[in-house]
């Protein structure tokens, strides 16, 4: 079992930007492994919303969000961040990661994003 952590959720305004954290925790790393961003928002299915190979190229973006996230690992490898600007009222979700590890799926718990004015 791979535990997976998001943060970085919160309350912001349309237009505001947050980042978003995912990582290994108690001992798990997620280098090296492929990772993909998620959100669910209230009464609709789960969409993915952007994927980093494990050789850390995008390997898919939302349409709706294209030009205004951006997925990145970071220097330790081990985290991978969402950034998002130009955040609109309908990004609001509670927002998933998955790591892909030998073919198997763990998931965090989410993090909940609320764009409101």
């Amino acid at each position: 079992q791979v535990h997976v952590v998001e943060s970085g959720g919160g309350l912001v305004r349309p237009g505001d930007s947050l980042t978003l954290s995912c990582a290994g925790s108690g001992g798990d790393s997620l280098d090296g492994y492929a990772v993909g961003w998620f959100r669910q928002a209230p009464g609709k299915e789960r969409e993915g919303v952007s994927c980093l190979s494990s050789i850390d190229s995008i390997t898919y973006t939302l349409n709706s969000v294209k030009g205004r996230f951006t997925m990145s690992r970071g220097k330790d490898k081990n985290t991978v961040y969402l950034q998002m600007n130009s955040l609109k009222v309908e990004d609001t979700a509670v927002y998933f990661c998955k790591a892909n590890i030998y073919g198997f799926e763990y998931w965090g718990q989410g993090t909940q994003v609320t764009v409101s004015s």
